[in-house]
């Protein structure tokens, strides 16, 4: 049997003229708001990623005649600078770097990226001061790099007690404009390293210079500190300042007791580090191939 429409009283037919109107009305404004809702969630995820900052150390081994000859060839160490930047790194910190290769990294990675450099130097026995040239033509002399997506301010060294005699290393730090976060790249001495003075420690003061240049909150500090975590089994411990974990948190910090790390050395230490006062949102350990380090790389919240 067909159904039949019966007609509505006029009253009823009215009615649902102004409820079918007010249904059309209602659809439409939900239709109408979900590109707002949309563009909300879009921004919203925006936002988020604007506020992470992903910060990597590697000492890229790039001195040939300090035991790096036989790592990889500079273009080989430039690409694996771009695989950390495919990663997420915002910001490299580089220890060990030539200064025509790490300019040939800024340049690969593209027009928006800062480079910031510091010499290494060498003192000798009659106090005469000078930089330290990389093996292989055309290399530049070695130092400290600091390379950043977004632009840099307030750029300096911090001064730091440094051997009498020998190899001298250092502090970069910048300042990511963007985001408002300090970064530091810190490469320490080594046991010995002092030519004059063989039995001095300078690590600890070097750590209490890195910490003191460092807001309590927004910072990242890290490099290749030559020394392994603080514990038991490490006679170096007493160099390390106690507000380095207990002020901030390591990238491979479990919890707040925590003083481990997986290693970044090929020797199986962990001589490399990341800190900071910020939220970390995750920590990784790279394996690149064509360095003696593996490399490091935090992801922190910038708020």
């Amino acid at each position: 049997m067909p159904l039949v429409a019966f007609p509505l009283p006029p009253r009823l037919r009215r009615r649902r003229g102004v409820l079918a109107v007010a249904s059309v009305l209602a659809l439409s404004a939900v239709l109408a708001a979900l590109p707002l809702v949309r563009t909300a969630m879009g921004d919203a995820r925006l936002r988020a990623a604007d506020r992470t900052l992903t910060v990597a150390t590697w000492n890229m081994c790039g001195v040939r005649q300090w035991g790096c000859a036989d790592t990889g060839s500079a273009a080989a160490k430039r690409r694996a600078v771009e695989r950390l930047v495919d990663d997420g790194a915002d910001v490299v910190l580089l220890q060990e770097a030539c200064a025509t290769h790490a300019e040939s990294v800024r340049r690969a990675l593209g027009g928006s990226w800062r480079l910031s450099f510091r010499p290494y130097t060498w003192r000798d026995s009659a106090g005469r001061t000078g930089t330290v040239r990389c093996e292989g033509r055309g290399q530049g002399i070695a130092g400290l790099a600091l390379l950043s997506a977004r632009p840099l301010s307030s750029v300096r060294s911090v001064p730091s007690l440094q051997p009498e005699v020998g190899l001298r290393r250092g502090i970069l730090c910048a300042t990511v404009a963007a985001v408002g976060v300090r970064v530091c790249n810190a490469h320490l001495s080594v046991p010995g390293g002092d030519r004059a003075h063989p039995g001095r420690e300078y690590r600890d003061d070097q750590l209490e210079a890195l910490i003191a240049a460092v807001p309590q909150r927004r910072t990242v500090f890290g490099g290749d500190f030559n020394v392994n975590p603080p514990g038991r089994r490490n006679p170096s411990s007493w160099v390390w300042p106690s507000a380095a974990y207990r002020a901030y948190r390591e990238c491979d910090q479990a919890s707040a007791t925590d003083r481990s790390g997986r290693p970044t050395h090929v020797s199986g230490h962990k001589l490399d580090y990341l800190f900071t006062g910020l939220p970390r949102s995750g920590c990784a350990v790279r394996e690149t191939g064509v360095s003696d380090h593996r490399a490091l790389l935090i992801g922190v919240d910038t708020g």
